[in-house]
């Protein structure tokens, strides 16, 4: 006989999304697709090119995340029938689907209870993540590299659309820094836990004797504004140089002066952008990170909250919130939440759920107590 009792498991799984449902506010959810359906569909909305992206990437928004929810909805009515099937047939092979639909609404359903945490200004907002390496030579490149490629697995695993900003490649092995955009609802709120200092200890690949290495790599999160931010940039406050975008070892992949470098002088503040087709699409791009950035530190100052937000990051030893460890233990810890995985290459390949919850439950009991 079929042993098949999912029954209790399931009835938590729909209190706990009852909560989710709750928090979420379904009906306004609804309310603003179909004010927002209205707006797009104005026949002049093309007219103001910024409003109608601000109109159509909150539709957007609110679509994916109305869809999250009535998915799950479905899918646990669909688990029901499922172990009804299963147990009317007693076909073990339904049963075992059955357990591994629960296991991965399970999953499905704590990633949206943790985005129920997620009620900062900027949360809802896309994100714009910047790597940048640190101390540790050709290592720390690599390591920045490694990092990228970490994110962008994460993003791909879970469809998240993702544009490749700027990339400055080093001499030797991989990346001195890359910019790169994430848009889904809440992308800041999740991935503005991952800002702050990695460090990564490992045997070096590019040294002799079989040497430990320690290197660093510093992550900045910011938010998306679709709109423009109400920072002001005098002329004279910034230089802006153009050159022509390039690939590993300096290899041209582009022949005109079409990358964008604006430094704001006051601050020292740089921003680079070279993915967009047009010297003035790259200079549009750029201007709007800088202006983030200038009101994020406004901000920060007028609260004296040095690392609040973006945060001042310096990729060195005292400042790390995450270490790596490729060597003996093999073991990827974090150091504010002590949430820890024993198997780096999953994590280097995109598995990052578990992390990025961890350091979102331990951001909102801080903030509470």
């Amino acid at each position: 006989m079929l042993e098949l009792d999912l029954a209790a498991d399931i009835q938590a799984l729909r209190s706990t999304f009852a909560d989710i449902r709750a928090v979420v506010d379904v009906d306004t959810l609804n309310a603003d697709i179909a004010r927002l359906s209205e707006e797009a569909g104005a026949p002049d909305l093309w007219d103001d090119v910024e409003k109608a992206q601000k109109v159509t990437s909150a539709l957007s928004h609110r679509q994916s995340e109305l869809k999250r929810i009535t998915e799950v909805d479905a899918r646990l009515d669909d688990l029901e029938v499922l172990v009804e099937l299963a147990l009317e047939a007693e076909d073990e092979e339904v049963g075992a689907e059955a357990r591994k639909e629960l296991a991965d609404l399970s999953q499905v359903i704590n990633a949206l209870e943790v985005q129920t945490l997620l009620d900062g200004e900027y949360d809802p907002r896309g994100a714009v993540v910047t790597i940048r390496s640190g101390a540790g030579g050709d290592d720390a490149t690599d390591f920045a590299e490694m990092l990228l490629r970490m994110y962008l697995r994460w993003a791909e695993r879970h469809k998240y659309p993702v544009k490749l900003m700027d990339t400055s490649f080093a001499e030797g092995a991989g990346i001195k820094s890359a910019t790169f955009e994430v848009d889904f609802p809440y992308a800041f709120g999740t991935l503005s836990v991952e800002a702050g200092t990695h460090r990564l200890a490992r045997i070096s690949p590019f040294g002799s004797a079989d040497k430990r290495q320690t290197s660093f790599a510093a992550v900045e999160v910011i938010p998306v504004m679709e709109e423009a931010v109400e920072v002001e940039v005098p002329e004279g406050d910034i230089r802006v140089d153009v050159f022509r975008s390039s690939g590993p070892g300096g290899q041209s992949v582009n022949t005109t002066d079409s990358a964008v470098r604006i430094t704001h002088l006051p601050t020292g503040l740089v921003v680079s952008m070279q993915n967009e087709k047009s010297q003035i699409q790259n200079r549009a791009a750029a201007m709007r990170v800088l202006q983030t950035r200038l009101m994020l530190l406004q901000r920060e100052e007028e609260a004296a909250k040095k690392k609040e937000l973006a945060g001042t990051i310096t990729a060195s030893w005292g400042d790390q919130m995450r270490s790596y460890f490729l060597y003996g233990q093999q073991l990827v810890k974090d150091l504010r939440t002590g949430y820890e995985v024993g198997n780096p290459a999953s994590v280097f390949d995109g598995d990052l759920d578990g992390l990025i919850a961890a350091g979102i439950r331990w951001r909102k009991r801080k903030i509470e107590d």
